[in-house]
């Protein structure tokens, strides 16, 4: 029922990526055609476009997925494993609404039989059908976009391609734990919004700071359910978007990582990448930032909350006001923080739960200097 909302690759498409050596990834990948339809049974990643812009009153031209598919198809495979589909498309409905609703249809079907959708857009207010996705597996959602702006712009007069993190913070059923930001620039957002986003506790990190350390973004990845990636947050001179010019931004190496970040997390299920703005060189980097999300997947060492805690060394931080408690992995060397749970209060946590984290904030706990993520886990667990 939901996998009617989805078109065929198109024959054509098909047709010249087959022609293509078995070495390349086109000939590990199985095509929803006019004829056939893939095994979601036997699929592990699922491929998506969703050609809607509408969403954003600044985009007017036509949305070209057939270049996008060229590219990644003429890559060569990693040594993966994992069976991947390309699903077609999921058209422009009658309304921006009825778009939304084939794609949370289509997303939630595929998270729940274990399927890693990528989304390939359309306009960033894409990102609310994909949270909404998750309303009928009654879990909190943690979101983190890739995104030089926050996207909370007041709904009235605003494009939803700019707004859509406030419709997602106001509209029942509110299902979102917590909202992270990788790569914001101070000059896209009003004092407001950045004043708003700390009264939240939401977590941000400016371009600046992630450049500087890229390795810092890491643990937020770990901690995400769903990605969101706004390709206005890569430089002009290494996305080739020089009709909407971005003198400042992530280049190609660094989206790339953090592709590669968002895909080696155990918790992320799904990852959608926005504002395509037509040119070849946008294609290109677009399959590439897929190719490393796909290898990031096939190298997760499926850790906490899927393993034992007999794995990992248990450090306990003396502190003024109380215990704190760490976790180091003997599998990654990778580091988690215990949120406690409060008895006492309206929890949204049901048990104490563990929050990725670095090394570096182990020992500025040592230090008495706790990190900040921990205190605003904390906050946001007993509003």
């Amino acid at each position: 029922m939901e996998f009617d909302f989805l078109s065929p690759v198109d024959t054509d498409l098909i047709i010249d990526i087959k022609r293509l050596s078995s070495q390349h990834l086109a000939n590990k990948v199985v095509f929803h055609t006019q004829d056939d339809f893939p095994d979601i049974t036997k699929v592990a990643i699922a491929i998506i476009g969703v050609p809607d812009h509408r969403g954003d009153d600044a985009t007017n031209h036509e949305i070209d997925l057939a270049s996008i598919r060229l590219e990644l198809y003429h890559l060569f495979p990693g040594n993966w494993s994992q069976t991947i589909a390309d699903l077609g498309d999921i058209l422009p409905g009658n309304s921006p609404e009825d778009t939304y609703f084939a794609l949370q249809k289509v997303v939630s079907k595929l998270i729940k039989n274990k399927v890693i959708p990528i989304i390939i857009g359309g306009s960033q207010d894409l990102t609310y059908a994909l949270y909404r996705g998750y309303d009928d597996l009654e879990q909190m959602v943690n979101l983190v976009s890739i995104d030089s702006k926050f996207d909370l712009g007041k709904q009235d007069g605003t494009a939803l391609a700019d707004s859509y993190l406030s419709k997602i913070i106001i509209e029942e059923p509110n299902n979102l734990f917590n909202y992270s930001n990788v790569g914001y620039q101070t000059y896209y957002n009003s004092q407001e919004e950045i004043d708003l986003i700390e009264k939240l506790f939401f977590d941000a990190y400016r371009l600046g700071e992630v450049c500087n350390n890229i390795a810092i973004s890491e643990p937020v990845f770990r901690d995400a359910d769903l990605v969101s990636l706004d390709l206005n947050c890569v430089k002009s001179s290494d996305s080739g978007n020089f009709a909407n010019f971005k003198p400042n931004g992530f280049n190609g190496k660094e989206i790339c990582a953090l592709a590669r970040y968002a895909g080696i997390s155990d918790k992320v299920s799904c990852l959608g990448i926005f504002n395509h703005q037509g040119s070849k060189q946008e294609s290109a980097l677009i399959a590439q930032v897929i190719w490393y999300f796909i290898e990031g997947i096939h190298y997760r060492s499926n850790e906490y909350p899927f393993g034992s805690k007999d794995n990992y060394i248990k450090y306990i931080v003396p502190n003024e006001e109380e215990d704190v408690v760490f976790y180091k992995s003997d599998k990654t060397e990778r580091w988690w923080i215990e949120i406690p749970f409060f008895t006492n209060s309206n929890n949204k946590l049901k048990k104490n739960t563990l929050l990725p984290c670095s090394q570096e904030d182990y020992l500025a706990a040592c230090n008495q200097e706790l990190p900040e993520r921990w205190w605003k886990a904390q906050r946001k667990s007993i509003l």
